[in-house]
């Protein structure tokens, strides 16, 4: 019988391979690729896995260090490409964009008004609207910092031919498709 830790480092060593995963092929027919297509195919599992790793800690770091959760930093990265397009921020645009109800956008915007990381004031063409923005403050705080970190995409893109930029495009909108929830799953 195989230890506690050898069966630990042979699941997590296998967690996105296919065979792991399928082994009697039935989600999966690998019957017309080799054994490298298939490790390769494995391989490439496991850097999405590691990329989707490296998110989630970059998100959780960013969320400890500016003191908010999901829907605050989402919302605030909504502002700052607001402002650098020089577009007034709404609370229905904020409400649209993060997929929330008007309501629960009206607690958002309150807990970032009284934490100090946006403004509202009313709209300047709209006397029934209000104009939302970011502090300079926490502008300057979240560019230093997640902003710092996220710019690091574009380098890692940046280093690739443009033909691998389209591969990688194509693979990773073809696989955005695929991952879609379907009937079985809500939402």
């Amino acid at each position: 019988m195989s230890k506690p830790e050898e069966i630990d480092a042979s699941v997590s060593s296998g967690i996105y391979s296919v065979e792991s995963n399928d082994p009697h092929q039935e989600l999966v027919d690998r019957s017309g690729l080799s054994d490298s297509e298939i490790q390769q195919i494995n391989e490439l599992m496991a850097a999405l896995g590691r990329l989707r790793e490296a998110e989630e800690r970059l998100s959780d770091a960013s969320r400890i260090y500016m003191g908010l959760n999901q829907s605050d930093m989402r919302a605030l990265h909504y502002l700052i490409v607001c402002a650098n397009h020089g577009v007034i921020a709404t609370p229905g645009a904020i409400a649209a964009h993060l997929h929330i109800s008007t309501a629960s956008t009206t607690k958002l915007l309150d807990r970032l008004e009284r934490a100090g990381h946006i403004t509202r004031r009313a709209h300047p063409s709209d006397r029934r609207a209000l104009a939302i923005g970011i502090t300079p403050e926490t502008h300057d705080a979240a560019m230093r910092t997640v902003g710092r970190q996220q710019a690091k995409r574009f380098l890692a893109a940046a280093r690739l031919t443009p033909a691998e930029r389209e591969t990688v495009m194509r693979f990773l909108d073809e696989m955005a498709k695929e991952i879609e929830p379907g009937e079985f799953l809500p939402g």
